[in-house]
């Protein structure tokens, strides 16, 4: 495997040639939080920051999208025709994602590229994104990443992987479009030996800082059933407002809603971010709700991620530990609680109490 050091002094100027073949996209901070943002003008992205406060994912699948267009004016021969909407799928790289973030995309692909059905919208946008990363050196007290299937140096999913070694990074090669995108910075100069060694290192070293921890293992052993009328979903969903913040900040939830807007004779049809958090979306058009409830709501949600995702797909749980909805929710419902309760569960087949 290639490592590639970049000097500091050299970030600036390559990140300017490369500009020149890939659209840029980084952390760029906003009063007190960090955003990805394309990094137009010579911006920087601003690399000392834990994480974002939402996910990247909107670079891939944005919150909002439109997808055809449409006019009912009878006067054009192209009336009541939808079209598909143009859309720039130059190549992009984003750079300093965090491990988890760029894990996340692999499991939401397992949704969006199937072998019956795939979603060109999402995948047009994948393919043309170069995910350079940075390995994470000061966890959240949140994050559960090393229990989740992932880490603070995780590879799956990554092009690039930058370590920060002090006045040089060091950027592990992990793909063809890695290869591409370095070669487009200028940076060419090998590492000295000894510098996987190096990575392997700062890799142990960021793990050792993870306090936060799941247990997963007795998930896919209990039948659904059992597990769908356990008497513990009533206590975890007690608190939920049902704001949804923890699926829009999520970078594995993937519920979207398609619409048409139409104003005047001019219309789209677009694709918008959903959450099975909200009443609305399994109101069916009779009125009937089979999810009427914030405890039927909840238990979808975790579900969903803990055991629903681990029977279909066997790729361990929908979730890739960053923290964020444990940190965000205002009324801390906390997912480690809840994934330890019912890997207990699991074990017991008796009442479990969230704590």
């Amino acid at each position: 495997m290639k490592i590639i050091k970049i000097e500091k002094v050299q970030w600036a100027s390559g990140l300017g040639k490369a500009s020149n073949a890939f659209r840029l996209i980084g952390p760029v901070k906003e009063k007190e939080f960090y955003s990805f943002k394309p990094l137009a003008d010579g911006l920087l992205p601003e690399l000392n920051f834990q994480n974002s406060r939402l996910s990247p994912k909107s670079i891939v699948y944005p919150q909002s999208e439109v997808m055809l267009t449409y006019s009912l004016d009878e006067s054009r021969e192209d009336h009541h025709l939808m079209k598909e909407a143009a859309k720039d799928y130059s190549p992009k790289a984003v750079i300093g994602i965090r491990p988890c973030d760029a894990k996340a995309f692999m499991l939401v692909r397992l949704n969006f590229d199937t072998a019956e059905y795939q979603d060109p919208y999402w995948l047009r946008a994948y393919e043309s994104t170069t995910f350079v990363g940075l390995g994470c050196e000061a966890p959240c007290s949140s994050c559960f990443c090393t229990t989740a299937g992932c880490g603070p140096y995780h590879e799956e999913g990554l092009d690039v992987l930058l370590a920060d070694a002090g006045d040089h990074y060091l950027a592990k090669v992990l793909t063809e479009k890695g290869v591409k995108f370095l070669e487009a910075g200028g940076w060419k100069t090998a590492a000295a030996k000894g510098a996987d060694q190096t990575i392997a290192s700062m890799a142990k070293a960021a793990e050792g800082k993870i306090t936060s921890f799941v247990q997963t293992d007795n998930l896919k052993s209990l039948p659904n059933n059992d597990l769908y009328s356990a008497p513990f979903w009533e206590e975890a969903s007690f608190a939920c407002i049902n704001c949804g913040t923890c699926t829009y900040s999520c970078p594995t939830c993937w519920c979207f809603d398609i619409q048409d807007e139409t104003r005047g004779s001019c219309g789209v049809r677009m694709k918008n971010w959903d959450s099975c958090m909200y009443p609305l979306f399994t109101l069916h058009g009779t009125g009937h709700n089979p999810r009427g409830t914030k405890l039927h709501r909840v238990r979808q949600r975790f579900m969903h991620k803990l055991k629903y995702f681990v029977d279909k797909y066997d790729r361990g749980i929908q979730c890739v530990g960053c923290g964020r909805c444990v940190r965000l929710c205002p009324v801390n419902i906390d997912i480690r609680r809840v994934c330890t309760t019912m890997n207990g569960f699991a074990v017991s087949g008796e009442a479990c109490e969230i704590t």
